[in-house]
């Protein structure tokens, strides 16, 4: 039985407490516990249900340590059972002397029900082109 969160930020703040940490128990604490739910990471399948988001983060975390990601609440859309969180998440993990990370922006959607609040959706995307570049486009 997952933890009850009382709101959707307390959820939020364990998902990315747990994911710095590396703390794949923790994090999946956070998503809810139907099969109802679906993550999709930058460059990977979508993973839908309990089962395939487990190892989608299992993978992610497998290296044993965790990712230091800097949070920026950009909009938050919240009903009495629904909230949206769009962030942008900046990893601070960075290679000495490289360039500096670019941004990736991340939906977040938490339900609540008799348990609380809990994350049935996380879904990335990269950062939009830098001003005058074309994005190209998809066939």
């Amino acid at each position: 039985m997952n933890p009850t969160f009382t709101t959707p930020q307390d959820a939020e703040d364990a998902y990315y407490d747990a994911l710095e940490e590396g703390d794949l128990p923790g994090l999946l604490a956070v998503w809810d516990d139907s099969d109802d739910i679906s993550c999709l990471l930058p460059m990977q399948a979508l993973a839908q249900g309990r089962a395939a988001v487990t190892e989608a983060f299992a993978q992610l975390l497998g290296h044993g340590r965790g990712i230091e990601l800097s949070v920026t609440h950009l909009h938050w859309i919240e009903t009495h059972d629904v909230a949206i969180h769009l962030v942008e998440e900046t990893a601070q993990n960075t290679v000495p002397g490289g360039p500096p990370p670019l941004p990736v922006y991340a939906t977040n959607i938490y339900r609540k029900d008799s348990r609380g609040w809990h994350l049935i959706v996380h879904q990335n995307t990269p950062p939009p082109p830098p001003p005058g570049l074309t994005p190209p486009r998809g066939g």
